[in-house]
């Protein structure tokens, strides 16, 4: 599978592989092209979900969608696609005209790390006050004011 995909995109890098498991990364420019690919031409259709991670030493956020099969056979096989972006200027296309179900998790991943999903169209908070002024709280640097 790794190997279709950077076949079709050889600028697209394998993070790891495990026997039911392959990361893949490209870039924000990329993600909907390499993300159609893999719906369309490997037949996973199914997002689980969306998760974020910040590289607060390289100074990026890393967005992961973990993407199954519903009907090719390989139901218990996970792909993650991920692109990255730098921390101060974290935006990033929406994937939910892709995958339908990333609605909800690109708003949740928006919130707690203020990662913003070009051409979504409801980035409001699911779970901070709607005052909330204060940096998203799973970024590394964030300092919860109880500690």
């Amino acid at each position: 599978m790794a190997a279709e995909v950077t076949a079709k995109y050889p600028d697209v890098k394998v993070d790891w592989m495990k026997e039911r498991r392959v990361k893949v990364s490209t870039t924000p420019l990329r993600i909907k092209e390499v993300g159609l690919f893999i719906r369309d031409f490997l037949g996973f259709d199914h997002i689980s979900t969306v998760s974020g991670v910040d590289w607060i030493g390289k100074g990026e956020l890393e967005v992961v969608y973990f993407i199954g099969s519903t009907k090719t056979g390989q139901e218990d096989f996970v792909l993650g696609l991920a692109e990255r972006v730098a921390r101060d200027n974290p935006v990033v296309p929406t994937m939910i005209d892709v995958w339908r179900g990333a609605d909800y998790m690109e708003r949740e991943t928006h919130e707690m790390f203020g990662i913003n999903f070009q051409g979504h169209p409801n980035q409001a908070h699911l779970y901070l006050p709607e005052d909330w002024n204060d940096l998203p709280p799973l970024r590394k640097d964030y300092v919860s004011p109880g500690r």
